[in-house]
């Protein structure tokens, strides 16, 4: 068969199922944890921050188990005045950063970079953004949304926050862990830094990528086709357990 006429017998199956083109995009990252990791294992990207060993109950049998960081509750407000928490990103994988809108240097590229990646995985509602500006006092909610526009930003998927100075700094800080210097997040504190931190459905930091470098970027891509099909992994396995059980 050729390529034509095969490309084009996908693209009609696409058009008719969308949920098709779903499993096709992802199937390149599920075919490479099962053909790397072998029958029972996967590769799956590193946790970064603190960890402690635990010990979890399964099915009366004491296991043994890693507590991984979690990013801390958090409550912004949005580019539309709407209040934003830690909730809003429930069980999404979200990609965030830190930035202001006077910024001449590395936001504008940042940005343009966030806006790549809402236009990447526009028809996945499991992926969001959020942009937290450093500037609060100069950020208010008219500014972000003015800024936001420029951007084609989607509220729904991606929020451009502001809130208390010290909590944003704090949450770069100690939940995000932004390298960037030590501070108190007061009048004189200021961060800056090009990091994109990608955080999982559970809320726990699994890669820190250069928002300014399209092809960090682009290998971003692929750490969240990785944790979408690492997801579809784990949703298998679930129902395999639930199954046997029966």
């Amino acid at each position: 068969m050729a390529r034509s006429q095969l490309l084009s017998i996908i693209n009609k199956n696409v058009k008719k199922k969308p949920i098709l083109l779903f499993f096709v995009l992802l199937f390149p990252s599920v075919l490479y944890l099962v053909l790397s990791t072998g029958k029972h294992h996967f590769t799956a990207l590193p946790y970064f921050g603190p960890r402690e060993a635990i010990t979890t109950m399964v099915n009366g049998k004491e296991k043994p188990d890693t507590l991984y960081h979690s990013i801390p509750p958090f409550k912004f407000v949005n580019q539309l005045g709407d209040t934003i928490t830690d909730k809003d990103y429930d069980h999404r994988i979200y990609v965030a950063d830190f930035f202001f809108t006077t910024c001449q240097s590395i936001c504008p590229k940042m940005s343009r970079q966030m806006e790549r990646i809402q236009k990447k995985f526009w028809d996945n509602d499991s992926v969001m953004m959020i942009s937290h500006t450093v500037n609060p006092e100069g950020d208010s909610v008219e500014v972000l949304a003015a800024y936001a526009k420029t951007m084609n930003a989607n509220s729904k998927r991606w929020n451009f926050v502001t809130g208390d100075k010290k909590q944003i700094y704090d949450i770069a800080r100690e939940g995000y862990f932004l390298p960037v210097d030590k501070g108190d997040g007061g009048p004189d504190d200021f961060i800056h830094s090009e990091k994109f931190i990608l955080v999982d459905k559970n809320k726990h930091i699994r890669g820190i990528f250069d928002g300014t470098d399209t092809k960090d970027v682009d290998r971003l891509f692929d750490a969240i086709k990785m944790l979408l099909a690492e997801d579809i992994i784990k949703h298998s396995k679930k129902q395999t357990i639930t199954q046997g059980e029966r």
